[in-house]
């Protein structure tokens, strides 16, 4: 029972602003296609790692969603850094996990997430663009099945089945994918890690993990953990919350909030095939120093000035009432039951 009361407290919790999140994803899909991507992200330059790094965050795709278009991007212009930015921050951040994140662990674990994603972007993105441009064939960049039974071009920013060219049409198309395929994705991975969050808070005490967490070793061992997961960034979350409440400190939650989401094995093997083993090299080790360096910097500096993340996460939660909680539960529960959805709204 107390693992159940927990796993209704997170999800009551998150329902709201998860599902305010996928209405901004869906506003995001609706509007932003892959030519406006390929016109932004053009070049090779500081200036393309920059606005790849920004513009990837709050597109509503996961690591593997990520892969067509990055290279897509890459073969249609872009360069090596804009393209690994890209796919280091898109993944790693977005529209829906912006704002659980805010609800679960509080807006500054929130602001340190997106700060993050944008730190370990454009340092990959740099350090990336100096390897050497290599011919490759154009083989399919598959997600290898880890992002559900959707092909390839049902991923990309601006693909949509039928292009409605009315304003209206293409909001309605956008809301579509979000409540449809992009909740379809996530959907079982945000109730696994509800489901661990809840036993975390309920059968893991503070002090068992305090013990073990704190200082390099435990930072780079979670970031080996997180970078061959693959976990999206909106299920990443409870999960992080559960192991903060349970005693870990806060930049070892960074440290997997960020490692999890931004890389997966379909990633790393995509990333191979297209850029190359040196490039492949340099995207894994910056992105275990940039996670780690930037774990023991938030923990050193939230000790120093003495904030706890987790108050700032009950006073977020303590602004909706409960009744606007169940009701976004249940509008949630009804879009992620599959069958009951495409039975009644025909999606």
């Amino acid at each position: 029972m107390n693992t159940i009361e927990a796993l209704l407290s997170v999800a009551l919790s998150a329902a709201p602003w998860l599902l305010l999140g996928l209405f901004v994803a869906g506003l995001i899909k609706a509007f932003l296609s892959e030519q406006m991507l390929t016109r932004w992200l053009g070049g090779t330059g500081l200036g393309s790692i920059l606005r790849a790094s920004i513009i990837g965050m709050p597109l509503p795709l996961c690591s593997c969603g990520a892969i067509p278009t990055a290279m897509a991007l890459h073969r249609g212009g872009a360069g090596r850094g804009p393209t690994t930015a890209f796919l280091i921050s898109t993944p790693g951040v977005g529209a829906d996990s912006i704002f659980l994140t805010s609800a679960l662990l509080g807006p500054l674990m929130a602001l340190l997430r997106v700060l993050g994603a944008l730190v370990t972007a454009i340092v990959t993105g740099l350090l990336v663009s100096f390897t050497k441009e290599r011919a490759v064939a154009a083989p399919e960049a598959s997600c290898g099945g880890c992002c559900g039974s959707h092909d390839t071009h049902d991923h990309q920013s601006g693909a949509t089945h039928d292009a409605p060219d009315t304003l209206l049409g293409r909001l309605l198309a956008g809301l579509r994918y979000a409540f449809s395929e992009l909740l379809d994705d996530f959907s079982v991975w945000i109730f696994a890690g509800l489901l661990l969050a809840g036993v975390l808070m309920a059968w893991v005490s503070p002090d068992a993990l305090a013990g073990l967490s704190g200082g390099p070793l435990a930072l780079a061992l979670m970031a080996l953990v997180g970078i061959p997961l693959y976990v999206c960034a909106a299920a990443a979350t409870p999960i992080a919350a559960g192991l903060l409440l349970a005693g870990i400190t806060p930049g070892m939650a960074l440290v997997f909030l960020l490692a999890g989401p931004i890389t997966s094995l379909a990633t790393l093997a995509v990333f191979r095939r297209e850029l190359g083993t040196a490039a492949l090299a340099i995207y894994m080790g910056s992105i275990f120093v940039v996670t780690v360096a930037l774990g023991a910097l938030v923990d050193a500096v939230l000790a120093h000035v003495g904030i706890d993340p987790v108050s700032q996460a009950g006073q977020v939660q303590a602004l909706l009432p409960s009744g606007i909680e169940w009701a976004a539960l249940a509008v949630l529960g009804f879009f992620a039951l599959r069958p009951l959805r495409r039975r009644i709204v025909g999606f």
